[in-house]
């Protein structure tokens, strides 16, 4: 006997996580994630906790899938970034300047969203830690690119990616961005990029 799943009972599971996060991201950012739970959830969508289950474990889960979520589309656009056909140093430069933008703007102009983010950090950091390792790599593969065109010496991609990210946390740590909003910066992010990209060349 076939246990797997059908095509159609495949679309109306993923369909019913689909909801599930939109509703439960909606409910987060609205009320906060402290003062939500999976009862909320399952009202809202007129389910069952029960039912809810079915897809997710607990509400820890849930968050997970909507952190993972929210991580992609950042990646997707600094990933998109990193395909432009623009001199390495212009991409790199270009990659922290959206790095910056997208936490300013998705993590740090709601209350809501920023609890969420400062969850994940401290409760779902295997997601935080995936994420970090997704960019380092794309950040090597500009660094490779620009030490092909002679625009960077020759130089251990890795370990510069690596030096790149640390040196950068300023502009991407959604904490520290949170704090340095409150002071007057004399450096710019561009500014910093600059600084970062000295050290490639």
């Amino acid at each position: 006997m076939n246990d797997q799943p059908t095509p159609t009972q495949d679309t109306t599971r993923k369909d019913n996580v689909q909801r599930i996060l939109d509703t439960a991201e909606r409910l987060f950012m609205h009320y906060g994630y402290a003062k939500t739970n999976v009862a909320d959830v399952a009202r809202e969508l007129s389910m069952s906790p029960a039912n809810i289950y079915r897809f997710f474990s607990s509400k820890a889960e849930i968050h997970q899938a909507i952190a993972r979520r929210m991580l992609e589309q950042q990646y997707a656009v600094l990933s998109a970034n990193a395909r432009e056909s623009a001199s390495a140093a212009e991409r790199l430069t270009n990659h922290l300047l959206l790095q910056h933008r997208v936490t300013v703007e998705t993590m740090l102009d709601e209350e809501k969203v920023h609890e969420m983010v400062m969850v994940a950090m401290e409760q779902q950091w295997q997601v935080i830690q995936e994420h970090i390792a997704r960019l380092r790599d794309l950040i090597r593969s500009i660094i490779e690119d620009g030490i092909a065109a002679g625009e960077f010496r020759a130089q251990d991609s890795l370990l510069s990616a690596e030096c790149f990210m640390q040196a950068s946390t300023a502009l991407c740590h959604p904490q520290i961005v949170s704090k340095k909003m409150t002071q007057d910066e004399v450096a710019a992010p561009v500014d910093l990029a600059a600084f970062i990209l000295r050290a490639l060349r």
